[in-house]
């Protein structure tokens, strides 16, 4: 008989769903963080590895490892943490929704607003914004999290794409864990890559030093950037176009810096100093006033979890980034958002390399 678990210590505000999770033909063989995410209240591993980081996941009357490997017989306690909805408080703050339906909303993010609740930004979010405009948003039991599937920096602007219910949240979940959404950013950048289109790949993780930033260490998680340059201005600054293989924290922004070429404005990877080098002294006064950094996810696609059709998103240079670009003479694409639905999805306007022809189901950071 299986010995059953004590009720684990709650959050302030929070309690407990208990349900059984059996091992199925399907899981068997699988490690336990990765079977747990098809249980419909999981959705995904990353929730999944949350659970059991959390040792809310027990098995034969103790907390389980993520890497136990499930046996036929297998039959584990799960307890689902329940945070009521009002911890959320709505923020009145203007959203540009790029596109909305019954399953999902695509929000052109602006720069300066931080995606979910965390330290000193308890209530001006993103997620509180959202909370304002609607009540239909996936909650789960990500606390503070609701409709998440991915992340933006703080002061990334650009395209975002967030669920409105259970079965959207995991289906779009699962598309970016098997890597297969389509994300194209923009950035301009100090100096000319070399060369001018190619791939950075190196494990990431926090800075040992310095918590606020990544850094590139052997013991870090992949991650994989591949770009190529649109266009350099005589001064000094290019405009490189991005896309991801995978989504670890600052990625783009570590693996441009560690390449010699920050991006313009990120002071926190030391752009600052490179402002000197500019030869326009008008360039350097619109680069020295930047509100934020150059950075912008323009494109966004991937599988309509109802429809199953291909949607492609594109956004438009943020209005405080268009005077440095138009000063610069880079191209604009284009003055207004669009919005693309297809029966198949397209292939790529340029052939992007992937360094790997089939990712694991791993964890993106953002």
């Amino acid at each position: 008989m299986t010995q059953h678990p004590p009720t684990p210590a709650a959050r302030p505000g929070e309690s407990f769903k208990e349900e059984t999770f059996s091992a199925t033909p399907e899981t068997v063989g699988l490690r336990i963080d990765k079977a747990l995410a098809s249980h419909p209240l999981v959705a995904t591993r990353s929730q999944a590895s949350r659970l059991l980081s959390r040792e809310l996941v027990w098995f034969e009357g103790a907390p389980v490892k993520p890497s136990h490997v499930l046996k036929a017989s297998d039959v584990f306690h799960v307890f689902i943490p329940q945070v009521p909805t009002q911890t959320l408080v709505p923020y009145d703050f203007p959203l540009n929704i790029a596109y909305e339906d019954a399953d999902l909303i695509v929000v052109d993010k602006p720069a300066n607003l931080v995606v979910h609740p965390a330290y000193g930004h308890a209530h001006d979010t993103l997620v509180n914004a959202l909370l304002h405009h609607t009540t239909d948003l996936s909650q789960g039991f990500n606390e503070m999290r609701p409709g998440l599937v991915h992340r933006l920096d703080k002061d990334t602007s650009g395209l975002i794409v967030i669920a409105k219910n259970e079965h959207a949240q995991r289906e779009l979940a699962l598309q970016f864990q098997r890597k297969i959404t389509h994300r194209i950013y923009r950035a301009l950048v100090f100096g000319e890559m070399k060369p001018l289109a190619g791939t950075v790949q190196s494990n990431l993780k926090r800075h040992p030093e310095d918590r606020r930033r990544s850094a590139s260490q052997d013991d870090g998680k992949l991650a994989i950037t591949h770009y190529r340059t649109l266009a350099t201005h005589p001064t000094g600054i290019s405009l490189l176009e991005l896309k991801l293989e995978t989504g670890r924290t600052h990625q783009i922004r570590v693996h441009v810096t560690e390449s010699g070429h920050p991006i313009v404005g990120d002071t926190l990877y030391g752009a600052d100093k490179r402002i000197k080098s500019l030869k326009s002294v008008a360039l350097r006064k619109m680069v020295e006033e930047l509100p934020r950094f150059a950075l912008h996810a323009f494109e966004l696609g991937f599988y309509h979890p109802t429809s199953g059709k291909f949607m492609l998103l594109q956004s438009v240079w943020p209005e405080d980034l268009r005077p440095l670009v138009e000063h610069c003479d880079f191209p604009l694409f284009g003055e207004k958002p669009l919005v693309h639905i297809f029966d198949k999805r397209p292939e790529d306007s340029y052939p992007w390399p992937r360094v790997r022809s089939a990712l694991p189901d791993t964890d993106d950071d953002e």
